[in-house]
């Protein structure tokens, strides 16, 4: 296990759908691995792994308080999603120094592939929730800066972009 190097913004990997997973191998096990590792490297909630440069539906999710408690996901879909809204300040290690009030969904439920490789559905709530939906945007080859107006986000990559020659 170990952590891995995120991809810049500009990217186009992280701007592509990630392909399916067929099955949970061992290769994809040890991926989940490295992208826990990841993950708590810097500290976050979640990692998806696009945003490491690997083009497939696998993300994990890690919002409790003591850690330790992720959840793997391979091609995760949201089924049903809560009427109530909740903001967040996301940010992501692809556009580093930066953030923004995100809008999302307060409760998902979402169907995935789990370690086992079977079949489960779990509902999400709260930040639970606004992580999960975050990865799947990365699946989808979306950024949390892609729910901003055009201005927005055009200000804040332009202000990463800064910070990063600094």
């Amino acid at each position: 296990m170990s952590t891995r190097p995120f991809l810049a913004y500009a990217d186009r990997r992280l701007h592509l759908p990630a392909a399916p997973v067929e099955a949970v191998t061992e290769t994809v096990r040890m991926i989940w691995d490295d992208m826990v590792d990841t993950m708590e490297a810097m500290p976050g909630v979640g990692l998806a792994a696009p945003q490491i440069g690997i083009a497939l539906r696998l993300a994990v999710v890690d919002a409790s308080e003591r850690r330790g408690q992720a959840v793997r996901m391979a091609n995760p879909e949201v089924l049903h999603a809560s009427v109530q809204f909740r903001e967040h300040e996301e940010a992501s290690p692809n556009l580093p120094g930066v953030s923004a009030r995100i809008r999302r969904p307060r409760a998902v439920t979402v169907r995935f592939l789990n370690e086992a490789g079977e079949v489960e559905e779990r509902d999400f709530v709260g930040l639970w929730a606004t992580s999960v939906q975050h990865q799947i945007d990365h699946l989808e080859g979306r950024l949390y800066v892609d729910h901003l107006t055009p201005l927005k986000r055009r200000m804040l990559v332009a202000k990463s972009a800064k910070l990063a020659r600094r």
